[in-house]
């Protein structure tokens, strides 16, 4: 056969042909499994990754129309399983799965969608007790965000007029399951911290299925409860997981009416401190006043009248001046006896005591002096002597040479 007699296919016929035999094949669509790798997220919003097993990689591509509504994250890794198409990218000449659905292999998208939020959340600190904020002592307004009609409101409200009736609620009404619950509660719980004239918020509502309930385990209402500045009660249905909501409120129960019993248990708690300090007070008041009563008596048995208070200070007078007079007359004893102490001693030295024992005093009549030397007179001179008893003149004769005691 020559080479004319041959029919000769281009690249692009092969392709077209080759699309036609997968559409034939695979036409309604095909399912395939495999784990994501290389996956990407392009600038239009398509995803582009690989699926492998053990023996073989398949391309695939999710347009952004098909995986807005996924509710997982696909990431490298994972098992899934994939309902498309296959088609022949036809600038490479390669074949694809057009994906259009995509389930997690072994557990529900919800579910892996929960997981990963959940652990995302986890590092980003949601629920580090560190930022959980403690209830006031006593919460006086109380904002509540749930379904208006729901049994949650009514269980809530009915525990409160039971057991805290001065409690001011705020209710912001919301829907609490369904497409765009969790977009509602997030926005109830911004309002009332806008509003924020209120102690406490409870974001809360009934029973139901984790279908019924999974409003609370998305991330607008698990953000909302972290980034509120009022503290939250989580009070979501009878389940026994806990949601997002739950795990990032400050505190949770597992019912409407638990939370409404913390209300009314602080309300009872203050209430009985109350009484405490109030008796404490009042035996302190009595206390004090009996003391008050003891010292005024006292006082009053201390007071004296004014008379009786002059002849006090009469009296001591009297004893003073008694003292005084004492004291003087010994001062006048002591003096006394001193002065004549004083006379005997100046008596004993009195020239006129020396003369009485038979001494006497010359004087020289010319100058008055007292003569102590023999030596210095002169035959002639007149002397006046003084004895113990009377004086006498004379005229001296002669000077004795010899001294008083050397006469042979």
């Amino acid at each position: 056969m020559s080479l004319k007699d041959k029919y000769i296919y281009t690249v692009s016929q092969i392709t077209q042909e080759i699309e036609v035999v997968f559409e034939n094949t695979f036409g309604l669509g095909v399912w395939v499994e495999g784990e994501v790798s290389n996956f990407k997220v392009a600038a239009s919003g398509h995803f582009y990754f690989s699926l492998k097993d053990e023996k073989a990689v398949l391309g695939a591509a999710m347009f952004a129309g098909a995986n807005r509504q996924l509710k997982f994250k696909i990431e490298d890794g994972i098992k899934v399983v994939c309902f498309g198409r296959v088609d022949v990218y036809g600038p490479r000449g390669q074949y694809q799965l057009i994906v259009d659905r995509v389930e997690p292999k072994g557990v529900g998208a919800r579910q892996l969608a929960f997981e990963q939020l959940k652990e995302r959340l986890l590092k980003e600190g949601f629920f580090d007790p560190a930022h959980k904020k403690e209830l006031p002592l006593m919460p006086f307004r109380v904002g509540i965000v749930t379904s208006g009609i729901g049994a949650a409101i009514r269980d809530i409200l009915g525990i409160l007029r039971k057991g805290a009736l001065g409690v001011d609620v705020v209710l912001r009404p919301v829907r609490v399951q369904g497409e765009g619950a969790s977009l509602e509660i997030a926005r109830g719980i911004e309002e009332l911290n806008e509003f924020g004239k209120l102690d406490i918020i409870i974001v809360s509502r009934g029973g139901g299925s984790a279908e019924d309930l999974w409003a609370f385990n998305e991330e607008p209402c698990a953000r909302a409860v972290y980034n509120s500045k009022i503290p939250v009660i989580s009070a979501v249905g009878h389940q026994i997981n806990t949601s997002l909501c739950d795990l990032v409120a400050d505190i949770f129960v597992e019912t409407p009416t638990a939370a409404a019993k913390i209300i009314v248990d602080r309300k009872n708690e203050l209430l009985s401190q109350i009484n405490e300090l109030r008796h404490a007070m009042g035996f302190s008041v009595l206390d004090k006043i009996n003391s008050f009563k003891n010292e005024v008596t006292g006082f009053r048995h201390s007071l004296k009248s004014p008379l009786d208070r002059l002849r006090e200070k009469e009296q001591l007078l009297d004893e003073l001046a008694a003292a005084l007079n004492n004291n003087i007359q010994q001062i006048i004893n002591i003096t006394s006896e001193r002065l004549k102490s004083f006379i005997q001693r100046l008596d004993a030295l009195s020239p006129l005591k020396v003369l009485a024992r038979g001494y006497s005093l010359s004087i020289s009549q010319e100058d008055g002096s007292v003569i102590k030397d023999a030596f210095k007179i002169s035959p002639g001179q007149r002397v006046k002597t003084i004895l113990g008893k009377g004086a006498f003149l004379s005229t001296v004769n002669e000077i004795i040479k010899k001294e008083l005691g050397n006469e042979g």
